[in-house]
């Protein structure tokens, strides 16, 4: 059954003011890009998709925009959650040259991938963006695995001025690149895929979720694809045939919110 296995904290860490990572022993295997139904006794069951695997050891890493993260973020060390999961599909390493773009908090699920693709000695370029210099995280984390890091800020107070896709836009028109993965607001998701041309192509995408399995159809995409389970990783062939994917998403009762 899909009962949440209830776990204790057993580190913490802010990343800034309104990033945190908390993680908790966990023995089931994990491909990044998956993501666990995370319980908060008393408050709600969010999906979090993993920015940490390490042996029996796994993390999450979110920004507290509301109640149910408000409330996670509160948490300490020795604090109990619950957790269903592993669900969803996970990313694809194919090729050898690749290209990760990552904005706000999409650079949390890119990071395990990251490391995973240093492993398996491919070459890779990494992009990473935010708002501004304050909402930046994960860049130490980054640099430490030895790829090539590249930043970006909306404003200019940290890296290159611009956004994330411009970037990309001026390495893709200079490099070849087998694959481009993402992760972060689906504006910038689009427009990469727009600009990624003949690359393969693997994009996270986020809805609302209610049972995380499959069951519910609340994070329903396109014509029936449901994000929980045939995602949230889509290559490019799906992405196409979606189409609100950059135009509109629904919230909770299922109404259409423009991005």
């Amino acid at each position: 059954m899909n009962y949440p296995l209830v776990t204790k904290i057993i580190e913490t860490k802010n990343e800034n003011n309104r990033i945190k990572t908390i993680k908790f022993e966990n023995n089931k295997k994990i491909t990044p890009g998956q993501f666990y139904m995370i319980w908060i006794p008393g408050v709600d069951e969010i999906p979090m998709s993993v920015s940490y695997i390490d042996k029996n050891i796994i993390g999450i890493t979110f920004k507290k925009i509301g109640e149910a993260t408000n409330a996670l973020f509160n948490l300490k060390k020795g604090d109990k959650i619950g957790a269903r999961g592993p669900y969803g599909t996970g990313f694809k390493l194919n090729g050898k040259k690749i290209l990760f773009v990552g904005g706000g908090t999409g650079v949390a699920m890119l990071a395990p991938v990251i490391e995973e693709a240093i492993k398996k000695k491919l070459n890779l370029k990494v992009i990473i963006g935010a708002k501004t210099k304050n909402e930046l995280f994960f860049e130490k984390r980054i640099k430490e695995t030895g790829a090539e890091l590249f930043i970006s800020t909306d404003d200019g107070t940290y890296g290159t001025k611009g956004f994330t896709t411009d970037i990309a836009e001026d390495i893709i028109k200079k490099n070849h690149f087998d694959l481009i993965l993402t992760c972060g607001p689906e504006l910038m998701m689009k427009k990469l895929m727009d600009i990624s041309k003949d690359i393969d192509f693997q994009a996270s995408l986020e809805r609302f979720m209610k049972c995380g399995f499959g069951i519910c159809g609340q994070c329903c995409i396109g014509d029936g694809i449901r994000v929980c389970t045939e995602g949230p990783i889509f290559n490019e062939k799906t992405l196409k045939k979606i189409q609100d994917f950059g135009i509109f998403k629904r919230d909770a009762s299922g109404k259409k919110i423009k991005f």
